[in-house]
């Protein structure tokens, strides 16, 4: 019998390996239509899940309703599984090249347990070539199976919007692919019993991994561009929201803007697209090219706002600065790689003292990966504001809201240029 026939007759279980982002939603979709094991090495996430709480603070108590999920730490209950998926992510170290630890031991332990007849699909993001070349004899050797013959494996990219509650794992077309042709109708069934857009049958695995990683590399390109055009317009005295408004007039205008480019997508997967290049003899030099620009903003935007400080005659030293907004992008409060960081520590640099609010993220946590503190609310007398971080709570706030935060020639920065109507009386300066 098939997998997927003795999924939905309960005959088997599907593992979900790696609750983050990624695998939580994904596990709790599955877990509505056959039974689940969701398992991830932290003990701690665990137990919240067990109580209905996201660690991630992305899903609601309700998410966790009418579903058939045992979530666990204990990878001997991955046994129960003959369906597994793998979500774990997959970062980048400190010098910009791939770090596969998390993937490759997540793959051991699904290895440790596979069995005869198992369904191994990756959905971490990786360079073309990882699951088959990386992932899989590790599969082999330590379950002692042969792929094809024995189990099956896919890649199946995640395509997770952190904050996007419209964009979802039942809305977004699911990108598949298998081993061999079984797999591939067998993996496309299991997707789309909770996949509602379809499902999209790559022609390999390599396709499919390259398909993802373009995906965010695109963007990533596109956004350099804008970043680049604002610090040429930025020397002209034109404000580059204006002028992305008035360009946007025209029909096939690509509509993307300039802004700090963080997080675990976006600002990380092209690295392991120009890694994997370097290997096979090739500089992707528009890449890598946008990588660099992108990687710049934090401190182009710390540098701009010093700049003003200095041209009110202030004291650099003497100053204070406001900024607004720390997580990796707008209304989630996830910190990882979040460039804000970068604004941080370049002004910190110049010996001014920062302060930080936002109402997503966690102090703790931010210390602990970045060295820096939020205040509850903000104070007064700041030399400078920088609004970092798009959040819902920012959009509604008035030109009263930032006067009577600022000192005597205070400067606004306004990094996404939500303000740039309404601000009339105050120094006012955007990307």
């Amino acid at each position: 019998m098939d997998v997927y026939e003795q999924l939905i007759r309960k005959e088997t279980k599907l593992s979900l390996i790696g609750l983050g982002y990624v695998g939580l939603p994904i596990a709790l979709a599955f877990a509505r239509k056959v039974r689940v094991i969701g398992f991830d090495i932290n003990a701690n996430r665990i137990n919240l899940m067990k109580q209905g709480i996201d660690p991630s603070k992305e899903l609601g108590p309700e998410s966790f309703a009418d579903t058939d999920i045992k979530f666990t730490s204990d990878k001997t209950d991955l046994k129960e599984a003959s369906f597994h998926i793998i979500a774990v992510p997959t970062p980048i170290n400190r010098h910009n090249l791939p770090d596969l630890n998390p993937l490759l031991s997540a793959t051991r332990i699904v290895g440790s347990i596979l069995k005869k007849d198992d369904y191994v699909v990756y959905e971490s993001t990786v360079y073309p070539g990882a699951t088959e070349d990386d992932c899989l004899p590790v599969l082999e050797e330590l379950s002692g199976l042969k792929c094809g013959t024995d189990f099956k494996l896919g890649y199946s990219p995640e395509r997770i919007n952190p904050g996007d509650k419209e964009h979802t794992i039942k809305t977004i077309t699911k990108i598949v692919s298998g081993c061999d042709e079984k797999a591939l109708q067998e993996i496309s069934r299991v997707y789309e019993l909770v996949v509602e857009a379809g499902v999209f049958k790559a022609s390999s695995i390599k396709v499919a991994e390259a398909a993802k990683i373009i995906e965010n590399t695109q963007r990533d390109v596109n956004i350099a561009l804008m970043n680049e055009l604002s610090m040429i317009f930025s020397k002209m005295q034109i404000n580059t929201y204006e002028v992305l408004e008035a360009a946007g007039t025209k029909w096939n205008f690509l509509r993307f803007y300039p802004g700090l480019v963080g997080g675990h997508c976006i600002g990380v997967d092209p690295y392991y697209l120009t890694f994997k290049a370097a290997e096979l003899g090739h500089s992707a030099q528009v890449i890598n090219s946008g990588r660099s620009v992108n990687d710049g903003m934090g401190k182009f935007i710390a540098t701009e706002v010093v700049k003003q400080i200095i041209k009110a005659g202030k004291n650099v030293l003497d100053s204070r600065v406001l900024v607004m907004g720390a997580t990796f992008k707008e209304n989630v409060s996830d910190i990882r790689n979040s460039k804000v960081a970068d604004v941080v520590g370049e002004l910190r640099s110049y010996g001014i003292r920062v302060e930080v609010v936002d109402p997503y993220a966690s102090s703790a946590e931010l210390e602990k990966e970045y060295g820096f503190v939020l205040r509850e609310q903000p104070g007064k007398d700041y030399d400078a504001i920088v609004m970092a971080v798009a959040h819902q709570e920012y959009l509604d706030l008035d030109e009263d809201f930032f006067k009577t935060r600022l000192s005597a020639k205070g400067i606004l920065m306004d990094v996404k240029g939500v303000y740039r109507k309404s601000i009339k009386s105050i120094q006012y300066m955007s990307l």
